[in-house]
């Protein structure tokens, strides 16, 4: 699979059409990649099928007082190369377009790494009340499920950003771990595969089985995300992993990846932070998410990274941005959040990062920007493409589940 160029409509408003314009004019880093892939833009999400709710109602919280109306500021967590940058990779067309637009400064920090780290820093605070100098974090589905649960988020306010009500797609609008998005919204989708570098491998990567060759040893990665690394495991062993499994399918996949550890294939297990040893060229291959290879084929100028699905399938998963129940500026926060779901600010980050688009109308915009993305099915997937390439969520964990299943990965992969 060849790479890209690289979470009821309304007039665009002056700032969100400026944006347009200077996208169009040669913003969009991702057209040296050329156009390789062409599908149907119709998005799949509803393949998702992200963790079953917390039971029984949840307890009213108290809410630290909002000081947004009076401090103009607003602190967003998030993983890296995960907004659209300038050339010099130092600020955010649309986050300076935000700024200047709303007057709300905005500190912008590429804090997590992976989901068990950043919430195992962050929790214990949160749930003494003290702040953690964050307005919004963003993390994956099972985590926010978590979050939500541990009542360590803050209710949001709809009615105060029209754009979301509007323009997230349906199948987003109503998932089980947060019902109504009464405390989430979705900044992205992706997916998880093989990532690699073609002209240093020397031939294509076809299925997972491809990455375990001699010539390979110790130049491959994996995610430290279970979800994505087993889950790709257990599907190249013949497993449903949106369907009926156990431990013991879920054991089996950790033994076959702690083998290759100690044989030397496998040489990092990392959060976002495997694309230092990519860049680097210490790794060649591995595990790895879709954007991230894209981002990494434009930074370094090289069209040769490539992103394929298994044969044997891939994950599928989105990131969600919330507001930490110690926040002051959840106004501020809701204020950026309905932005990004401005169809064209959608467009110009998605033409940047190439995970899939939450926002409606944002295809239409990005086929101001270019229209061969317009067409990704890394961006716009249809059913058929995720039916067809067996892309699938890993099924939710029940509580019980998550802390064995967390503890047999930091044991068995992650050497804890």
């Amino acid at each position: 699979m060849t790479p890209i160029p690289r979470r009821d409509r309304r007039p665009l408003s002056p700032p969100a059409a400026a944006v347009v314009a200077a996208a169009s004019g040669g913003l969009s880093r991702r057209r040296l990649l050329g156009t390789g892939v062409a599908a149907s833009a119709g998005l799949a999400l509803s393949a998702c099928a992200p963790p079953s709710p917390p039971t029984g109602g949840p307890a009213a919280v108290k809410l630290p007082k909002d000081v947004s109306d009076s401090d103009k500021t607003v602190k967003w967590a998030n993983w890296t190369a995960y907004l659209d940058m300038n050339g010099k990779e130092t600020s955010s067309p649309t986050l300076e377009a935000f700024m200047k637009k709303t007057g709300i400064q905005v500190s912008y920090t590429e804090d997590i790494d992976d989901n068990d780290s950043y919430y195992a820093k962050v929790a214990p605070q949160l749930r003494a009340d003290q702040s953690i100098d964050r307005d919004i974090f963003t993390l994956t589905d099972w985590m926010a499920a978590r979050v939500i649960r541990d009542q360590l988020c803050q209710p949001l306010e709809l009615i105060q950003m029209p754009n979301v009500v509007n323009n997230l797609l349906q199948p987003l609008k109503d998932v089980s771990f947060d019902p109504g998005r009464q405390h989430s919204i979705t900044w992205q989708s992706g997916f998880a595969g093989i990532g690699y570098n073609k002209q240093k491998v020397g031939r294509e990567l076809k299925s997972l089985d491809d990455l375990w060759s001699d010539d390979l040893k110790g130049k491959i990665v994996v995610l430290s995300e279970f979800r994505d690394t087993a889950g790709l495991v257990m599907q190249s062993q013949g497993v449903d992993i949106d369907g009926d499994w156990g431990k013991t399918e879920f054991e089996a996949a950790l033994d076959f990846i702690e083998q290759k550890i100690e044989d030397g294939y496998i040489r990092k297990v990392k959060g976002n932070s495997y694309m230092e040893d990519l860049t680097s060229g210490n790794a060649v291959a591995g595990i790895t998410w879709s954007g991230d290879i894209f981002v990494l084929a434009a930074d370094t100028g090289d069209p040769n990274w490539t992103f394929t699905v298994p044969e044997s399938g891939g994950t599928l998963w989105s990131d969600n941005m919330m507001v930490p129940i110690t926040s002051t500026h959840r106004r501020n926060a809701e204020t950026l959040m309905n932005y990004y779901y401005d169809p064209a600010v959608a467009a110009q980050v998605a033409a940047w990062v190439n995970y899939v688009c939450p926002v409606d109308g944002a295809k239409a915009e990005m086929e101001k920007i270019d229209p061969d993305l317009a067409e990704s099915p890394f961006i716009f997937p249809s059913a058929e493409y995720i039916a067809d390439n067996n892309i699938q969520s890993f099924r939710a964990l029940d509580a019980d589940e998550d802390i064995e299943f967390a503890d047999l990965w930091s044991t068995k992969v992650m050497g804890n």
